[in-house]
């Protein structure tokens, strides 16, 4: 049985790996030891390489709503992804799912993701839905806002399912607007990195939050327009986390 410590232990491998050899090298190495099905289909993609400029990207905005904020005791509720072309997003690739996580929800979070225990019911089991974004995000680097849910959830889904976590490349919206706060030596309030404010900036319109595939829309649509003033000479090895 897999606890914190040993996906904390992984996680910190894979980051020290990643950084001394490059998301390339850990995709190779992975593919070694993963086990035939989904996760080695996934790491069969190669991932790009690091010198991309941002124009030439495919990535995957992703979002995830969750019965908690921790993957060992709380569970995938629902998945919502879209695919960025060549900083273009493709509204044709939306997708969204609900899981049937088969536990009871408890009345306060059906508050926060207004998933009902009858929409739940009715939901994919996590299999499917894994498989099916391991399919979409093959090659590609997620794009996301709190990697730290993102990560932590697909990862642990995978180790339940498989046996394995996969390395993931992931660029956090949050993470680079903190590091760009940070950069201005002056106290901010952390409610300044919330998606919805950080959209206000570019006055962007207001979605409604807590549903995934609003929130990975919404994300694709900050990360674009951050993209036109403040990354435009990027390349993936400047925006991974």
């Amino acid at each position: 049985m897999h606890d914190n410590r040993v996906i904390n232990h992984m996680w910190r491998h894979q980051f020290l790996f990643n950084w001394l050899f490059g998301i390339e090298i850990a995709r190779k190495k992975a593919l070694l030891r993963a086990p035939a099905g989904p996760v080695k289909d996934y790491l069969s993609q190669p991932f790009p390489a690091l010198n991309t400029p941002l124009a030439k990207l495919n990535l995957v905005a992703v979002d995830f709503e969750t019965t908690g904020l921790d993957a060992i005791n709380d569970k995938l509720l629902s998945v919502g992804f879209v695919n960025i072309s060549e900083q273009q997003i493709q509204l044709n690739s939306c997708y969204h799912q609900i899981i049937n996580t088969n536990r009871a929800l408890a009345a306060d979070n059906v508050i926060i993701h207004q998933i009902t225990d009858q929409q739940r019911q009715l939901g994919k089991p996590l299999a499917e839905v894994i498989e099916q974004l391991l399919k979409a995000i093959a090659g590609k680097p997620l794009l996301v806002h709190f990697a730290h849910i993102e990560k932590q959830f697909l990862q642990r889904a995978c180790l339940e399912l498989y046996g394995f976590a996969p390395p993931l490349p992931i660029i956090d919206t949050l993470l680079l607007a903190k590091k760009r706060l940070d950069k201005r030596d002056v106290a901010y309030d952390p409610s300044e990195l919330r998606l919805s404010a950080l959209r206000s900036r570019y006055d962007l319109p207001t979605y409604y939050a807590h549903n995934a595939l609003s929130d990975a829309i919404a994300t694709a649509e900050l990360f674009l327009a951050e993209s036109q003033t403040q990354y435009t000479n990027a390349t993936l090895k400047d925006l991974l986390i």
